[in-house]
């Protein structure tokens, strides 16, 4: 390759490698910024409340809650979530309530048939 070449494939690389780092580096808008947030924040209240709501329902009944038939879940998208459950043949409950707040870190709400487990004041 010739000086000449050498430049301008320098020079083509110099502007290829600038238009890459700009499209790269747009800022998102606040909006942008809320609405992910919002969806993380929704998604970690529902991981932890699938996690530490069937632990605290064998605690407390002896049988294990899967989510499925009968399950829903209840959110305000920020603060809480509260997923029911509708015991199986051959679960020790009939119905299970959870409730979690973020505020809280943890379970707020535990009612088993009708009888609150834990009930703690947000």
């Amino acid at each position: 390759m010739s000086k000449t070449q050498q430049l301008i494939a320098a020079v083509l690389g110099c502007f290829i490698a600038g238009f890459l780092l700009v499209g790269n580096s747009k800022e998102k808008t606040n909006e942008e910024r809320e609405a992910e947030s919002m969806v993380r924040a929704t998604a970690g209240m529902s991981n932890m409340a699938s996690k530490k709501c069937p632990v605290a329902i064998k605690k407390a009944t002896g049988s294990q809650a899967y989510m499925g038939i009968g399950s829903s879940t209840e959110t305000d998208n920020s603060t809480y979530v509260t997923i029911n459950w509708k015991g199986q043949k051959g679960d020790n409950f009939k119905e299970a309530s959870c409730t979690l707040h973020v505020t809280l870190g943890g379970i707020s709400k535990l009612v088993i048939d009708g009888e609150a487990i834990i009930d703690k004041d947000v």
